[in-house]
This record gives C-alpha cells, sequence and structure tokens, in this order.
C-alpha cells in the first residue's frame, strides 16, 4: 500500500511525526499522535471494542490501552484533520522526544477518565509536556451549568413551596380565629 493511500481520508495534507490528529466520531472528537509511515498512537478502552460504542464505553473505563494503529484504522469511516491548536500556549516538545516519549508508552495500561485523563489529554501530554483537553474543558463547563440550574430549580421549588406554606398557615389562622 503507498504511503498516500492512508491519507486520502478527505485530510488535504499528510501529517508530520509528532502532529495531532483529531478523528470526528458521532457527538465527540477522539484524538491520536502521529508516528510516522501511516501510523499513530491513541488510547483504546480495555475491552477493544472498536466501534461508535466506544465513546459510550469510554464513560465507564478507569483504564486504556495505549496502542499503535495505523491512521486508516483508527479513523476508520470518520473524518480526521491535523490539529495542533495548542501550539500557541505550549511550544511542542522536539519530534525526536515525542517519538521516545511515545515509544516507551505503547502496549502499556493507562489511568482513563473521560474529563481529567482521556485521550486528548495522553496526546497533547506526549506532544507538550502538558495534558489539556478542550473537549473536557466543555463537558466539566455543561456539568457546572446543568448542576447550578438544577440548585435554581430547586430553590425555586423550595421558595414555591414556602410560599404555600406561609399562605396555608395564613388561610388556617383566618379560619380558626374568625
Amino acid at each position: 500500500m503507498a504511503l498516500n493511500d492512508c491519507f486520502s481520508l478527505t485530510n488535504p495534507s499528510n501529517p508530520h511525526p509528532g502532529d495531532l490528529i483529531e478523528v470526528f466520531r458521532p457527538g465527540y472528537q477522539h484524538w491520536a499522535l502521529y508516528l510516522g509511515d501511516g501510523y499513530v498512537i491513541n488510547v483504546a478502552p480495555l475491552d477493544g471494542i472498536s466501534s461508535s460504542f466506544t465513546s459510550v464505553t469510554s464513560v465507564f473505563s478507569k483504564k486504556a490501552l495505549v496502542k499503535m494503529q495505523l491512521l486508516k484504522d483508527v479513523v476508520r469511516n470518520d473524518t480526521y484533520r491535523i490539529n495542533n491548536k495548542y501550539d500557541k500556549i505550549y511550544p511542542p516538545l522536539p519530534v525526536e522526544d515525542i517519538i521516545k516519549r511515545s515509544e516507551f508508552v505503547i502496549g502499556q495500561e493507562v489511568a482513563y477518565d473521560l474529563l481529567v485523563n482521556n485521550c486528548e489529554h495522553f496526546v497533547t501530554l506526549l506532544r507538550y509536556g502538558e495534558g489539556v483537553s478542550d473537549q473536557a474543558n466543555r463537558a466539566i463547563s455543561t456539568i457546572g451549568l446543568v448542576a447550578d440550574a438544577m440548585n435554581i430549580f430547586s430553590f425555586l421549588g423550595l421558595f414555591a413551596k414556602r410560599q404555600r406554606s406561609k399562605y396555608c398557615l395564613q388561610l388556617t389562622e383566618e379560619i380558626f380565629w374568625n
């Protein structure tokens, strides 16, 4: 198979070793790091599920397996792009260091948490020495907003209940005293 066969997946340019690869799955993005020769490193749930249910599985996973796979096998029928979006904030490590760090962890089980240690955290840690994830930050913010909304509704519900109780007490007093 020619090297270019790996990159005809709606991506206009070829990745370079150390590039972050963002794969667009239904409802979320999966992240990998390009190693060269058509291969990437990424984390996957230990059960080996390789379908659209991977995101559901990852919600409950506490461990993941670091895999070196062909980019085309990771992308499957989804689309992807090279996305080194953090380069302006975090300077990338030298490519040789990124590759060495990657080779060291291939095949290892690693801790996994959707919000604080996911696939994006993993590859950004390899590229920058800093694990970051906008996707997780958005999820945490959304969870915070939902919790705030629930607190507001709860408060309003309690407030309305107290108002009803106060009104009922006033009615009872008026009936009793009149």
